[in-house]
């Protein structure tokens, strides 16, 4: 078979544009018409259909889309094991994590392992679980870490830690002068929540759900800090990490609470399962469960 054509077949397919294969391959918009010709010629078997402008595979197309999808994954697993055994202690390293993860949770070990390996060019990039996942699949980001666990056949998914939520309040807030906080306590209160969908906002719903309880929903927002901001500003109280609310609760913006029956979230990383782990990758996974361990211990 014809490496060539079949990577020029799997862009083709997996961008479904001709013009985004060619910008992906770095080749001209004919030249990948020509090599799907010939790969289709050569088997004498059709591989796509055009309606239109849109590229839709045949059943054989789909056939041979996930068996190429796997020699391609092979094919980047293997420059990344060459380039490890190159470089060793230079290289780049690409970890996606969820909002909460990235922003509360991952700085310290990014900070202790950028001195460890100051050579290694670290990035992180925030953006929603689903997303995170996704990434991972297709081999775009080395790490991830998300707010819940999900099923995906190229995925590993391993819990890594768990955190407890904390009722934060507006300082002169009545139930900031409770020692701690019962589910009948929110009954009718201003409910700041975290944006649908997210694991806090499931949390917190079945909380209220398994305990009956009925509250105004004031404001609904994707962001923690804005989150803390409007607690602290008088809008309403909310459901947040210990570790999230810990530094405005030191300082005295937001009042914490604990609850009564506490609740706790949870954390997961997550790999390719064919994702090749170099050393330095290795060491970052170390050091992140040293600081994990740690918060737990001292928390």
């Amino acid at each position: 078979m014809n490496l060539n054509q079949l990577k020029i077949f799997y862009y083709t397919a997996k961008c479904g544009k001709l013009s985004m294969a060619a910008e992906e391959l770095r080749i001209t918009q004919p030249a990948v018409t020509k090599g799907i010709q010939r790969f289709q010629k050569y088997y004498d078997i059709k591989f796509f259909n055009l309606f239109g402008k849109k590229l839709v595979l045949t059943d054989a197309g789909e056939v041979l889309y996930e068996i190429a999808e796997k020699i391609f994954e092979l094919e980047s697993q293997a420059e990344e094991s060459i380039r490890d055994f190159q470089q060793r202690q230079t290289g780049h390293i690409c970890v996606d994590a969820s909002e909460a993860f990235g922003t509360y949770y991952l700085p310290p070990t990014i900070i202790a392992f950028s001195k460890m390996y100051p050579k290694i060019r670290l990035s992180v990039n925030i953006m929603r679980t689903e997303n995170v996942v996704a990434n991972t699949a297709s081999l775009n980001c080395d790490l991830g870490f998300i707010s819940y666990p999900v099923n995906h056949k190229k995925v590993i998914v391993k819990k890594i830690m768990e955190d407890t939520l904390l009722l934060i309040t507006p300082p002169n807030h009545p139930l900031a002068k409770k020692g701690s906080c019962e589910a009948k306590d929110l009954e009718n209160q201003l409910l700041v929540t975290h944006e649908k969908g997210s694991a806090t906002y499931n949390i917190t719903e079945a909380y209220l759900k398994k305990n009956n309880i009925t509250v105004q929903n004031s404001l609904e927002l994707s962001s923690n800090e804005t989150i803390k901001r409007v607690v602290s500003d008088g809008a309403g109280i909310a459901l947040i990490s210990n570790k999230i609310a810990k530094k405005d609760v030191e300082a005295g913006r937001v009042a914490s609470v604990p609850l009564s029956d506490p609740l706790k979230r949870e954390f997961y990383m997550v790999h390719h399962k064919d994702k090749y782990i170099s050393e330095t990758l290795q060491s970052l996974i170390d050091m992140l469960g040293d600081w994990m361990t740690s918060y737990s211990e001292g928390s």
